[in-house]
């Protein structure tokens, strides 16, 4: 059980900043997302795409606006839970507990729910036969590539995340690259960095065609079929299957936890952006109030409120006082300025 005075669900722009507010007052969070890093949307769907409306800043890119944060808030030590969804939220008094996928269960008075448009699931094999394998020998996703070594690869996708993990997976594995369309999406450097593994052999390029069938003998993958456009069908020693088909945004659990659904976002008031229920507060794209815009600064502005709240929660003791951070010194003290 990981406890705190307030779990953050999701990791994009605007929980971070969450966690900026919140530790300035002193407030101990945790944050939790179903994608393997830091950043939501503006590192899933447009890390390179300048963003031009962030106060201060003429120009940034989703990456670069996402490791800023991360710095700014690196002073309060927070845990991240990466690659894990809410699946439950329960109340216990005045807490709540929350259990994720992996079963890691946590507990605090407060939720800031900054999940953006919901949780980011990868788009699957349409293979029926693939999901008996999923973690074992069919991935979405690269969590330790010591597991790939010396492996009989076959990555399908045609972008960016197929393309680097097919480039640095060869470096120790046979690797197939396959895709539906004879035309890839990455960028000019890793494109001709892949036509340099492919007159190599270390990258074997298979267009256009599509996963027909997997093989397997006890339980194991041991080759798939792969269908091209003129009905050809190729038979290839694969040991493992990586799929890069992009991102599918779902609202997942969080339409059952009983909170005032407005088609799918969430209603809140907007004097602390707090839900129906006591406690579990919404942020950013997924919270709705009149007159709602969906920008990155308004999220800011809704979790620095919304903070507030969670203070009076955490610490029913203490009186809140508001403070600038140019002149207390207690906030100095915590971003570590003293």
């Amino acid at each position: 059980m990981t406890k705190a005075d307030v779990i953050i669900i999701g990791a994009g722009p605007v929980g971070l900043f969450a966690v900026h507010q919140l530790g300035i007052k002193g407030l101990k969070s945790v944050v939790i997302d179903n994608l393997d890093k830091a950043g939501g949307q503006c590192i899933e769907l447009y890390p390179d795409k300048p963003i031009y409306d962030i106060p201060a800043i003429p120009e940034c890119t989703g990456e670069e606006l996402t490791k800023n944060l991360l710095e700014q808030i690196k002073p309060f030590n927070t845990q991240f839970f990466y690659n894990e969804r809410v699946d439950e939220v329960n109340q216990e008094k005045d807490l709540w507990v929350i259990k994720t996928n992996q079963n890691n269960f946590f507990k605090a008075p407060n939720i800031i729910i900054a999940g953006g448009v919901g949780s980011f699931e990868p788009r699957k094999l349409s293979l029926k036969e693939a999901e008996k394998f999923e973690g074992k020998s069919v991935f979405y996703a690269v969590k330790d590539k010591n597991f790939f070594k010396k492996k009989n690869i076959s990555i399908f996708g045609g972008g960016d995340s197929a393309l680097d993990w097919a480039l640095e997976l060869s470096k120790f594995s046979k690797i197939n690259l396959i895709h539906r369309r004879n035309e890839f999406r990455g960028a000019p450097h890793t494109l001709s960095e892949i036509k340099k593994m492919e007159k190599e052999d270390k990258i074997i390029i298979k267009t256009p065609c599509q996963l027909e069938a997997i093989e397997e003998h006890e339980n194991k993958i041991t080759s798939i079929s792969v269908k091209y456009d003129d009905g050809k069908i190729e038979r290839i020693k694969t040991d493992i299957i990586l799929s890069f088909f992009g991102l599918i945004m779902k609202l997942g659990p969080i339409a059952e936890w009983g909170l005032n659904m407005n088609k799918k976002t969430i209603d809140v008031n907007p004097e602390n952006f707090e839900t129906n229920k006591k406690g579990i507060f919404a942020a950013g794209d997924i919270c709705s109030y009149p007159g709602k815009l969906k920008l990155i600064l308004s999220g800011f502005h809704e979790v620095a409120l919304a903070s507030v709240e969670c203070f009076k929660r955490a610490r029913p003791n203490e009186k809140f006082r508001f403070e600038f951070t140019t002149s207390s010194k207690n906030i100095q003290e915590r971003l570590g300025k003293k």
